[in-house]
């Protein structure tokens, strides 16, 4: 049972290469998608990315529970594709509707820490392969505001941590991959 992490920037070709690996895996692929249709600019995004999968795909929408999901769906003949960590990220930071200040520290809500702790707990056990999408946000400036501070280093430490638990790990920039871990 193997776990990727597959991360880059914006429009690096993450998710592509992510698709190629289950679609060359030879298993039955479940998609689990985190992002949530906000507005009109979001629900086009999301029709995009159901567009280029294959029909025969199954998707899973599941904004929060990402671990519960993957509980769910890993399985010896199943590979489980997650995309992506730094939307369920956002989802999480505003689950329960907080309004952040522009400056000082930020409280995170109680749920962002119970289900991050759930995921990397969920990736400790060897059920199926999974391959994880992320974002790295982390190689430009540091952003201006508390919240987008907060964001960057919180999706930094994720990564970090979902790459420490995967077998693999490529960074993905301009289409090409780069393998961190593993072969």
């Amino acid at each position: 049972m193997s776990r990727t992490l597959v991360f880059g920037g914006a429009r690096s070709g993450k998710s592509a290469y992510a698709e190629r690996l289950a679609a060359g895996s030879g298993k039955e692929v479940v998609y689990i998608a985190t992002a949530a249709a906000g507005d009109d600019e979001m629900a086009a995004r999301i029709a995009q990315h159901r567009a280029q999968r294959p029909a025969h795909w199954r998707t899973v929408e599941q904004p929060l529970a990402l671990a519960a999901a993957l509980a769910e769906w890993r399985a010896p003949q199943r590979l489980v594709l997650v995309d992506c960590l730094t939307l369920w990220l956002s989802n999480l930071m505003f689950s329960d509707g907080t309004q952040y200040p522009d400056v000082g520290a930020i409280e995170l809500p109680a749920r962002f820490h119970q289900e991050r702790a759930a995921l990397l707990d969920e990736l400790a056990i060897e059920r199926g392969d999974v391959v994880l999408v992320s974002n790295e946000v982390g190689m430009g400036i540091v952003p201006w505001g508390a919240v987008s501070r907060s964001y960057a280093d919180e999706a930094g430490r994720l990564n970090q941590a979902v790459a420490a638990a995967c077998d693999r790990v490529a960074f993905v920039a301009a289409g090409l991959p780069l393998m961190l871990k593993g072969a």
